[in-house]
């Protein structure tokens, strides 16, 4: 990475990277969270999605615990989520801000602040 003479603190981290390590587990998102200053566009565009992943799985995980329907619902979330994370995961990679399908737009909504 090219620093031009300026402080590492000044320029803050490259977006791309804090939009790749937000979809790399909870620990992934915080440390994303925090490389995230000063905030960029594109890193708090994918902090955001992935959040709102990282919500959708664990919301899916309680309702499970309802029995069968639950369960159905259960398994539709973590299908939903998962499928969520990879394209939110390849549009980080690739520098995209494509929202993820059914409840990226709501994300960007909810968790405007971030």
């Amino acid at each position: 990475m090219e620093n031009s003479g300026n402080p590492i603190s000044s320029g803050g981290t490259d977006p791309k990277i804090v939009g790749i390590v937000s979809y790399l587990t909870l620990i992934g998102w915080i440390v994303a969270l925090v490389l995230n200053n000063p905030k960029s566009e594109h890193g708090s565009f994918h902090v955001r999605q992935a959040l709102g992943i990282l919500l959708t799985a664990v919301i899916s995980g309680f309702i499970a615990i309802i029995p069968i329907l639950g369960w159905i619902v259960a398994l539709v979330g973590y299908v939903l989520a998962f499928v969520m994370w990879i394209m939110g995961f390849i549009g980080a990679v690739q520098g995209e801000q494509k929202v993820v399908p059914v409840l990226g737009d709501k994300f960007q909504e909810w968790f405007k602040s971030l």
